[in-house]
């Protein structure tokens, strides 16, 4: 079975990734460094956006628990890699913040690094998805972060956070111009995924998109 092959909004892939999702889901470890990465069999799916877009709210409304990645109202918090298991079927990795210009340029320096190389020679992975928020629409450290992993062949998927905080026209009107701007990138998925991590809007198609994945490392 390959992905795609798969209806993604069939009521099945639905089904499947509510499934995966509500299952077991453990933190594995921090990595601040690449020699840190844990070695894995799984198929790897990250997360990663501008600081504050909403990458822990998100990866909590997935797994549907609270606390499962930590939250924080101070932009770029997070300064490691961090992975969890979901019921050994997929891993998931959360990337630190990028584009909070008060953090020092050593850093961001470091966290640039970081992310390089973990894109570069992570076998496992899979997807990234991009984080945007829907209020504000690409930036240009999200089209930096879009080249690099260009550059490294990584397929990656925009998901619009805090979608529900703009109005239906705005949004379709993002969407289309997101998508336009993705013909010109190598490795951009072509579909957008709008979510809203407080009212549950869009969180079991991308879940069905992510068990897809999973399937795919499974049966391909």
């Amino acid at each position: 079975m390959m992905a795609e092959a798969i209806d993604i909004h069939s009521d099945e892939m639905i089904e499947a990734g509510r499934v995966l999702f509500a299952g077991a889901c453990d933190f594995v470890m921090g990595a601040a460094r690449e020699e840190q990465l844990p070695p894995t069999d799984l198929a790897e799916i990250a997360f990663a956006g501008r600081s504050n877009v909403g990458k822990s709210s998100l990866i909590n409304a997935l797994t549907g628990r609270k606390a499962l990645a930590r939250t924080s109202n101070t932009p770029g918090r997070t300064r490691e890699v961090n992975f969890f298991d979901l019921g050994d079927k997929l891993m998931i990795a959360d990337l630190p913040g990028y584009g909070y210009a008060r953090a020092s340029k050593t850093s961001i320096n470091n966290w640039t690094d970081l992310i390089e190389r973990y894109l570069k020679g992570r076998r496992p992975l899979r997807r990234v998805c991009l984080l945007i928020d829907a209020r504000h629409g690409l930036k240009d450290s999200d089209r930096v972060a879009m080249k690099l992993m260009d550059a490294s062949a990584v397929v990656y998927q925009i998901v619009l956070t805090k979608s529900d905080k703009i109005k239906d026209t705005p949004r379709a009107r993002l969407i289309a111009g997101i998508q336009t701007e993705l013909a010109k990138h190598t490795a951009a998925h072509p579909d957008i995924c709008a979510t809203s991590a407080v009212k549950g809007t869009g969180i079991p198609e991308l879940r069905a998109e992510l068990a897809a994945l999973a399937l795919e490392e499974k049966f391909g």
